[in-house]
């Protein structure tokens, strides 16, 4: 496997800034030397042209972001952030995710995260700076701050836009970067996506002699199945007559035993035992870090991905004969003009899901991930155990409502209170674009869990040794756009047990579609946060299903496979297919596909019209890594 990553040393050893009469200097917030306890979201690139850097603390203020910036000279500049008060789009109070910025360890008199519901340019005011400054973000609350940029200018009356495509090209040229993308190389099959889907179709394509790019937005593999969201894989893999597709699944993701579920410690979803099988095999060049922001095509066909370092933005142009779009939102094949569809109606809401700690509970707080284990270590170790937390007035107020895990509530769930907190259930953005307003969906899921929280502790009087122990931002996803293909399977297929003669990945999980929970939607129509499965026969079909080949590639981009919950279903069918152990095993069979259209120089297509038959031949062969 070929590694690639851009260093970001050069470009802070020199001033990032237009030389003239009036020096500016530009400083993208995800390119600090040290982040401290702050996180880079991509989630939103698409629309800000850009990463940010998140206080992400739940409710204690993390460690600050620094670097250090070369001048053109010294002189007064003007100080602008890109930020924005996260709450704005509710009129909620408070503006939690205040920040400073330090200027050689002095904050500016201005305190950033606290107007505008849009991301804008707040004035700091000016500051004199002399050759060289030491820069840092200072978290104040831990309640999701954000920043976007920096910028520095000895103009006074300059203001820079606020955002589009002026924006966008200025931030190019403030980084000295080209609009052309350096060449990333070429390829017989270009993934898009290193979740489970992704990375069962790279191994499995890598191990039938394909050349292989895996294009990854974060810096670990698994999507949804990694230590970042904390979904649990689910579905059967191995199944009859073809036991040997899943082996791959199976190598990539453990087992379940009474340790697994969702929202757990962040081990059990065994980010590493991922990179060392992708690490493992000669014929992928794995590229993380890096988001595919822009496609080309010609003849309906496409040629390449243009990918943006999530870092340092230079962009790269990976090349390739065939593409597989396992983004989950069909963003390959929406760039390449790929026929799809969204729901009509309400659609699955994304989960951001969370956990608590008991304080006080030693063996707890070693496990903890809070990002300020030592202190909380130390307070234990004291017998300090009680944990405070604040009064919330900006978050969903739920002081007199039910919820999952307050005692008084009633619903699909039962147990231990504490177990009903931030499970799957804890679902927003069913009235939402899942695609373009990810961060308002991702924000509401906030909002209810410190909400919650807020009432189980300061109004209810519970758990006063309990906190916030984890929670995710990256959102997980059950649906957005879903890519056409020469056959939709259909909720109907599935109870019907329709036949293909295609069919090459067993499906086992239900018709499980979620839908705001009745129960708890009173006060937050348009705004649900709790969900409810489907339930009942009519969502249960005789398993395991073996889903068609013609689902997994595009009707009219000819060069085009997709793995995931984008493949070509209607909205009921995308209950069974979506969870992870199943679309791992569709990567493993576009791995198979593309290896068999480029022996041949044929397409997606063209496997199911003239090579069926080799295809099923590799499905009853072992996809086991040579000893």
């Amino acid at each position: 496997m070929t590694t690639r990553f851009t260093t970001l040393a050069a470009m802070l050893a020199a001033p990032l800034a237009l030389a003239g009469e009036s020096p500016l200097v530009f400083l993208e917030a995800e390119q600090f030397a040290t982040e401290g306890g702050w996180d880079t979201d991509q989630q939103s690139m698409e629309q800000m042209g850009s990463p940010y850097l998140l206080a992400h603390g739940l409710g204690v203020p993390v460690k600050d972001a620094e670097t250090s910036l070369k001048f053109p000279r010294p002189a007064e500049y003007r100080v602008w952030v890109r930020t924005r008060d996260w709450v704005a789009p509710w009129n909620a109070p408070g503006a939690p995710g205040k920040f400073q910025l330090l200027i050689d360890g002095k904050p500016l008199p201005a305190t950033f995260g606290t107007e505008g519901a849009d991301w804008h340019w707040q004035d700091g005011g000016t500051v004199s700076i002399g050759s060289s400054a030491k820069i840092a973000l200072h978290d104040l609350t831990g309640f999701e701050g954000r920043c976007d940029a920096i910028l520095f200018s000895a103009d006074p009356k300059f203001a820079p836009p606020h955002g589009g495509p002026e924006l966008a090209k200025l931030r190019r040229q403030w980084l000295g970067l080209s609009d052309q993308p350096e060449d990333g190389g070429s390829f017989d099959l270009v993934i898009t996506g290193g979740g489970i889907a992704g990375t069962a179709a790279a191994v499995s394509a890598a191990r039938n002699g394909v050349k292989v790019a895996l294009v990854q937005d974060r810096q670990v593999l698994g999507g949804n199945g990694s230590s970042e969201v904390r979904v649990w894989p689910e579905g059967h893999t191995r199944q009859q007559p073809y036991p040997q597709v899943g082996e791959i699944v199976d190598e990539l993701v453990p087992q379940k035993d009474k340790t697994s579920g969702n929202a757990k410690g962040g081990a059990i979803y065994a980010d590493e035992r991922k990179m060392a099988v992708v690490r493992a095999e000669p014929n992928i060049t794995l590229l993380t870090g890096q988001r595919v922001m822009a496609v080309e095509t010609a003849e309906k066909r496409i040629t390449a991905v243009i990918a943006q370092d999530i870092r340092s933005a230079r962009r790269i142009r990976i090349s390739g004969k065939l593409f597989a779009d396992c983004t989950g939102d069909g963003t390959i094949g929406v760039l390449a003009g790929a026929e799809y569809e969204v729901a009509k109606e309400k659609q699955m809401g994304a989960s951001n899901l969370w956990n608590v700690l008991d304080a006080s509970n030693a063996a707890e707080v070693l496990k903890c991930e809070c990002k300020d284990k030592d202190a909380l270590s130390l307070s234990m170790s004291q017998g300090e155990a009680p944990a405070p937390f604040p009064r919330c007035p900006w978050a969903i107020d739920l002081s007199d409502k039910p919820f999952p895990g307050r005692k008084s509530s009633k619903g699909q769930w039962g147990g231990n209170p504490l177990a009903n907190l931030g499970g799957w259930f804890w679902e927003s953005g069913f009235d939402r674009d899942q695609v373009n307003e990810i961060e308002r969906i991702r924000d509401l899921n906030f909002r209810a869990m410190y909400g919650a929280w807020d009432t189980l502790k300061n109004v209810d009087g519970l758990y006063p040794n309990h906190r916030l122990g984890w929670a995710a931002f990256i959102a997980g996803k059950r649906e957005s756009r879903r890519l056409l293909g020469d056959i939709v399977l259909t909720g109907s297929d599935f109870r019907n047990g329709t036949v293909f003669p295609d069919g090459c990945f067993p499906c086992s999980w239900h018709i499980d579609v979620h839908l705001p929970d009745p129960a708890f939607a009173k006060g937050h129509e348009g705004e649900e946060f709790i969900s409810r499965a489907t339930e009942g026969k009519n969502y249960q079909y005789k398993g395991p299903y073996w889903a068609p080949y013609r689902s997994l590639y595009s009707r009219n981009i000819p060069n085009l496979f997709m793995a995931g919950r984008n493949i070509s279903v209607d909205r009921e069918a995308l209950g069974p297919v979506r969870v992870m152990r199943t679309t791992g095993m569709m990567g493993e069979i576009v791995g198979k596909a593309a290896a068999i259209a480029v022996k041949h120089g044929t397409t997606p297509r063209g496997v199911y019209e003239k090579h069926l038959e080799e295809l099923k031949g590799m499905m009853a062969k072992s996809s086991k890594a040579a000893p």
